[in-house]
C-alpha cells in the first residue's frame, strides 16, 4: 500500500490515556515521536482528532443535537491545538485548519492552504465538517478524499476489525483484510455508515490497528499494518 500521504485518526479518549479525560502528555508525546519518524522520512501527514476526552454530546438528553455537535466541534479544535503544540515541541512544523473562522487560533480550510503537506508540515483538520450530524469519521474521510490521501489510518483501542465484539465473544475472528462492502453489509462499524459509503464511492482504503502497540503508528505509516486493511477493490 502506497503511503506517500496519509490521514491519521486519533480518538480523544486515546489522548487522555489512563485518565480517560483531558490530556495525558506522555501519551501525546509518544504519538508525536512516532509521527516525526514518518515525517522525517518524507511521509505527508494529515491528522483528525475526536473530541471524546471532553464531550460526548449525543448521550445528553438536555441539549439539542445541533448545539451538542457544535460543542463537540470545539472539543476537536482544543485537541488539535494541544497536540499541534506538542508536535512543534518535538521539532515538527504544523498547521491547524478549520471549516469555519476561529479567530486567530486556526486558519480556515481551503485545499490550497492544506497543501502545506508539501512543505513538510503536519496538517491538523479540526472542527469536523463544520456541520452538525456529521462525525469526525465523516470529517476525516471528506478531507482525505479532497486531499488525495493514499490511506486513512485508524489508531484505535482494538487491534483490528473483528466479525463480532471480542470483548463479548472470546472466539471472535480478526480480519487481516476485508472489503469495504463487507464492512457495510455486516455492519461492522469500522467508521460510521456515512464515512463507510464515502470510502467505498471514492475508493479510499483504511487500516485499523492498536494505538497502544509499540511503534504502531510509525509502522503503519510505513505500510506495516499489524491489524486490518479495509480494501476498496
Amino acid at each position: 500500500m502506497d503511503m506517500k500521504r496519509v490521514f491519521l485518526k486519533l480518538s480523544g479518549e486515546a489522548l487522555a490515556g489512563p485518565k480517560k479525560t483531558g490530556f495525558d502528555e506522555d501519551t501525546v508525546k509518544e504519538v508525536a515521536r512516532q509521527v516525526k519518524i514518518s515525517v522525517d522520512a518524507g511521509v505527508q501527514v494529515g491528522i483528525v482528532i475526536g473530541g471524546g476526552n471532553f464531550w460526548r454530546g449525543r448521550t445528553s438528553d438536555a441539549i439539542e443535537r445541533t448545539h451538542a455537535d457544535q460543542i463537540g466541534m470545539l472539543a476537536t479544535i482544543m485537541n488539535c491545538i494541544y497536540v499541534s503544540e506538542i508536535f512543534r515541541n518535538t521539532g515538527m512544523k504544523t498547521e491547524i485548519l478549520t471549516p469555519f473562522v476561529c479567530g486567530t487560533m486556526t486558519k480556515q480550510f481551503s485545499k490550497d492552504l492544506a497543501n502545506q503537506f508539501e512543505e513538510g508540515r503536519v496538517v491538523f483538520f479540526a472542527g469536523g465538517t463544520g456541520h452538525p450530524y456529521f462525525s469526525t469519521d465523516t470529517g476525516i474521510t471528506l478531507r482525505a478524499v479532497e486531499m488525495d490521501a493514499d490511506c486513512i489510518l485508524l489508531a484505535k483501542s482494538i487491534d483490528g476489525v473483528y466479525d463480532s465484539d471480542p470483548a463479548v465473544n472470546p472466539n471472535a475472528k480478526r480480519y487481516d483484510t476485508i472489503r469495504i462492502q463487507d464492512v457495510i453489509d455486516q455492519k461492522l462499524a469500522v467508521v460510521d455508515l456515512t464515512a463507510s459509503i464515502m470510502c467505498m464511492e471514492h475508493r479510499m482504503p483504511m487500516a485499523v490497528f492498536d494505538l497502544n502497540e509499540k511503534d504502531s503508528i510509525a509502522n503503519a505509516m510505513q505500510g506495516k499494518i499489524n491489524g486490518t486493511i479495509v480494501t476498496v477493490d
